[in-house]
C-alpha cells in the first residue's frame, strides 16, 4: 500500500501544539497515512498512539507505515466522531492529546475509482469508508430538488445551485446519473458561460457539496466538538486542522465557548451561572502553512489549525 502518499498538513506546528510527553496517550483520529502519527510515535517512550480512521484502506497503509512502532500503536477502523465509544472499549479513561486533520486526504482524490475526483471518470461513490451505504450515486439520484440546492449552496457555498440542482433532477428523469463525468457535464449545462471561464474548476464546489454530505463530516465535527473535553486529561491538548469554513467555524464556536465559561447576559453584575472556562486557547488565531510549506503543497493553501488545552 505504498502508493498511498499523503504530504502532511501543518505536522511541525501539530507536533509543537501538541506538547507531546514520552509517556503521554494521543490519539490521531484522522490517521490518513500516517505522516502525523508517525511523528508522534518516534516521541513516544512508554506512551502509546491510537489511530483512528473509518477508510480500511488508509489504515493498511498506516499500518505498514507505523510497523517500526508497533509496539506502543493501536489502530482502529472507526469514525473520529466515535472516539469516545473506541476509549471506552480500550479501557482509556483519559488521554494527553487529540489531533484532527479534517481533510480529505491526497490518495482518496487521486484515486479516480474512488469517485471524489470531478478530474477522472469513475462510478459515483465518494464513501470513505466503502462500508457506509450511502454513497454519491443515492444522493444525486434520490434527494430532492429542494435538498440537494440546500446541499450545494451550504456545503460547497455553490452560487448556481438552483439551476445545478434542478438540471441534475431533470437529467436523472430520463436516465440514473452514474458517473462523475456524467455528472461535470450536467453542471457545466448549468452554469452560465461566465462562471465557466473562472479558474476554479466549475465541478469543485458541487463535488465538495456531494461529498460532505455523503460523509455527513460536519455532523461529525459537531459530535467530537461535543465530547473532546472530557476526552482529555487536565493539561492535554486538542489540535484540529480544518479546510473549509463550515468545519472552522463548528471548531472556533466550540474551543472559544470552553474557553469563556460563563454564559451570563454582560449586564449581570456577577456571575450567577457559575461556569467555569474548561480550556484555554493556545493560539487565539488559527496557525497557517508557511510560505515555504505552500510552495510544497498547495493542498495547504486553506488549512486552519486551532488548538486549546484543557484547564
Amino acid at each position: 500500500m505504498s502508493e498511498f502518499h499523503h504530504i502532511s498538513v501543518l505536522l511541525q506546528e501539530c507536533l509543537d501544539g501538541l506538547n507531546i510527553k514520552p509517556g503521554g496517550i494521543y490519539v490521531d483520529g484522522t490517521l490518513g497515512g500516517a505522516g502525523h502519527s508517525r511523528c508522534i510515535a518516534e516521541r513516544l517512550t512508554t506512551g502509546t498512539l491510537i489511530g483512528i480512521d473509518r477508510d480500511p484502506i488508509a489504515l493498511k497503509a498506516a499500518s505498514e507505515r507505523l510497523a517500526p512502532y508497533q509496539d506502543r500503536v493501536t489502530l482502529v477502523h472507526s469514525n473520529f466522531c466515535d472516539m469516545k465509544q473506541v476509549l471506552q472499549e480500550l479501557d482509556i479513561p483519559g488521554v494527553d492529546g487529540i489531533l484532527l486533520d479534517l481533510g480529505v486526504s491526497s490518495p482518496q482524490l487521486d484515486d479516480g475509482q474512488r469517485g471524489f475526483s470531478y478530474m477522472t471518470d469513475a462510478p459515483l461513490d465518494m464513501r470513505m469508508n466503502n462500508g457506509d451505504s450511502l454513497d454519491a450515486y443515492e444522493v444525486v439520484n434520490t434527494w430532492s430538488q429542494e435538498e440537494l440546492k440546500r446541499i450545494l449552496y451550504t456545503y460547497g457555498e455553490e452560487r448556481y445551485a438552483p439551476q445545478i440542482a434542478a438540471a441534475i433532477c431533470r437529467r436523472r428523469e430520463e436516465k440514473p446519473i452514474s458517473t462523475t463525468f456524467e455528472l461535470v457535464d450536467i453542471i457545466r449545462s448549468a452554469m452560465p458561460p461566465m462562471a465557466l471561464r473562472e479558474k476554479q474548476h466549475p465541478a469543485k464546489r458541487s463535488f465538495q457539496a456531494i461529498r460532505i454530505a455523503v460523509n455527513d463530516e460536519l455532523g461529525a465535527v459537531e459530535t467530537i466538538m461535543h465530547d473532546a473535553v472530557e476526552l482529555l486529561n487536565p493539561g492535554g491538548r486538542l489540535a484540529v486542522i480544518t479546510f473549509h469554513s463550515l468545519e472552522d467555524r463548528i471548531v472556533k464556536q466550540g474551543m472559544n465557548e470552553w474557553a469563556k465559561g460563563c454564559t451570563c447576559p454582560p449586564s449581570f453584575p456577577v456571575c450567577v451561572c457559575g461556569k467555569k472556562p474548561l480550556v484555554k486557547l493556545v493560539n487565539r488565531k488559527p496557525i497557517t502553512a508557511s510560505g515555504a510549506e505552500l510552495e510544497e503543497n498547495p493542498r495547504s493553501r486553506s488549512a486552519k489549525l486551532r488548538i486549546c488545552e484543557k484547564l
